[in-house]
C-alpha cells in the first residue's frame, strides 16, 4: 500500500538533475542588480533552492512538504527582487511528480495561487525586468498551470498499466491453477471409483483361485473389463480435455490490442467445426504470438484478423499497418517467428510471413483440416 509521504514518482530517472542546468540562468538576473546586498541575498537564494530540491527528492515525511515550503518562499522572493519567475517550473516539475492525490492537489493549488498572485504583483507595479519578459512570463504561467497536471496523468496512467499488467499475470495463474484443479477433479471422478473396485476384485480372485478356481477367473475377467473401460474413459477424457480454443485465444487478443491502442477487426468465423482440437490449440498458440509480435515490434495502429475456413484446410491471416520486417524474415530473432514455424510444422502446417508493399507486415498460417493421429492400442 502507498504510504502517504511517497510523493514522487519512481521512474522520474535523469529528469530532476537536468533541470539542475538550468541554476545558471538566474545568476544573470541577480548581477543586474546595483546593491550588493541584493547580489548577495539572491547568490544565497539560489544555493537555497538547490539545496531544497535535491533534498525534497530525496527526503521522507514532513520533511519533503518543509523543503517544497521554502522553495515556494525562495521563488515568490526571486520573482518579487529580480522579476526572475523560472523557478516556478522546477516546483512545477516537483509537484506533478507527486503521487499522493491529496498531496499533489494540496501543493499544486498553494503554488498556483502563489505564482498568479506574485505575477500579478510584479506586473501592477511594473517591475522593468519582468515587463521585458512579459511573453516568457505568460508561457512560464501556463507552464505551471499544465505541466504538473500532465505529469501527474501521465504518471498516473504509467502506474495504472503496471497495476493492469500484474493483475493479467495473477488472472492466468489463477486460470492454470483452476484447470490443474479441474484435471485432477476429472481423473479422480474417473479412475478412483475403478482403481478401487479393481483393488478390490485382483484381492478376492487372490483368495478363490485355490478354492474355487471357476469364480476367480470370473473375477479376474472383470478385473480385465473394469480396466479396459477405465482405458476408455481416460481416453475419452484426454481427447475432450479442452484446449485452446480459437474462438477463447480471440478475447484475449482483444484485450491485448485495446490496451495498446490499437484497432482491431475480425472476419471469418472462429467457431471451428471441421479442424481437431490440436491443431486448433497450435494455431491459437501461434496467433497469440504473432499478436504479440505486433504489439511489441509494428508500432502499428490496425490490427487484423481473418480466419477462412475451407475444405481442406484452415487459413489464418494477421495484418497490420506497422512499420514491417527490415531484412530477410530468416534473420529476424527474438520475435518468436521460428518458435511459431516449427509448432505449425508439427501438424502438417505453413507458415507464410511477408512485408505489405503499402506498410504493414501480413502472416498467413495454413493447417490441414484433418490430422491423421495414430491408432491406439485396444
Amino acid at each position: 500500500m502507498q504510504k502517504w509521504y511517497q510523493i514522487f514518482h519512481k521512474s522520474t530517472g535523469l529528469s530532476p538533475y537536468v533541470w539542475v542546468v538550468f541554476y545558471i540562468l538566474p545568476f544573470y538576473f541577480i548581477f543586474r542588480s546595483s546593491s550588493t546586498y541584493q547580489v548577495v541575498l539572491g547568490i544565497v537564494m539560489i544555493l537555497g533552492f538547490f539545496l531544497c530540491y535535491v533534498l525534497s527528492f530525496v527526503s521522507r515525511g514532513w520533511l519533503v512538504y518543509i523543503w517544497t515550503g521554502l522553495q515556494i518562499a525562495i521563488s515568490i522572493t526571486m520573482t518579487l527582487l529580480f522579476g526572475y519567475v523560472y523557478f516556478a517550473l522546477f516546483l512545477a516539475f516537483f509537484i506533478g511528480n507527486i503521487q499522493n492525490r491529496i498531496g499533489f492537489f494540496t501543493l499544486y493549488s498553494i503554488h498556483l495561487v502563489t505564482s498568479l498572485v506574485t505575477i500579478n504583483l510584479g506586473l501592477a507595479t511594473q517591475n522593468p525586468i519582468m515587463m521585458t519578459q512579459l511573453p516568457f512570463v505568460l508561457i512560464s504561467l501556463i507552464a505551471i498551470i499544465l505541466l504538473p497536471v500532465s505529469t501527474y496523468n501521465r504518471n498516473k496512467r504509467d502506474k495504472l498499466q503496471g497495476q493492469l499488467e500484474d493483475a493479467n499475470k495473477r488472472i492466468s495463474e489463477l486460470v492454470k491453477l483452476e484447470e490443474r484443479q479441474r484435471i485432477a477433479r476429472d481423473l479422480h471422478d474417473t479412475l478412483g471409483q475403478k482403481l478401487s473396485l479393481i483393488g478390490l476384485k485382483t484381492d478376492l480372485a487372490g483368495k478363490l483361485i485355490t478354492k474355487n478356481p471357476a469364480q476367480a477367473a470370473s473375477e479376474l475377467n472383470d478385473v480385465r473389463q473394469t480396466a479396459r473401460s477405465a482405458l476408455k474413459e481416460v481416453r475419452e477424457m484426454v481427447t475432450q480435455m479442452r484446449g485452446t480454443r480459437i474462438e477463447d485465444e480471440l478475447l484475449r487478443v482483444k484485450q491485448i490490442l485495446m490496451a495498446a491502442e490499437v484497432s482491431f477487426t475480425l472476419e471469418g468465423n472462429p467457431e471451428l467445426t471441421n479442424t481437431s482440437l490440436m491443431t486448433e490449440n497450435v494455431v491459437s498458440m501461434c496467433l497469440k504470438e504473432a499478436v504479440t509480435n505486433v504489439v511489441k515490434h509494428s508500432r502499428a495502429s490496425e490490427c487484423s484478423i481473418t480466419i477462412e475456413p475451407k475444405h481442406t484446410e484452415l487459413v489464418v491471416t494477421v495484418a497490420d499497418n506497422g512499420v514491417g520486417i527490415a531484412g530477410p524474415i530468416e534473420s529476424s530473432r527474438g520475435n518468436g517467428l521460428r518458435g511459431m514455424k516449427e509448432r505449425l510444422e508439427f501438424v502438417n502446417g505453413s507458415l507464410d510471413i511477408a512485408s505489405v508493399s503499402e506498410g504493414g507486415t501480413r502472416v498467413v498460417m495454413k493447417v490441414p483440416s484433418a490430422v491423421q493421429r495414430p491408432q491406439l492400442e485396444p
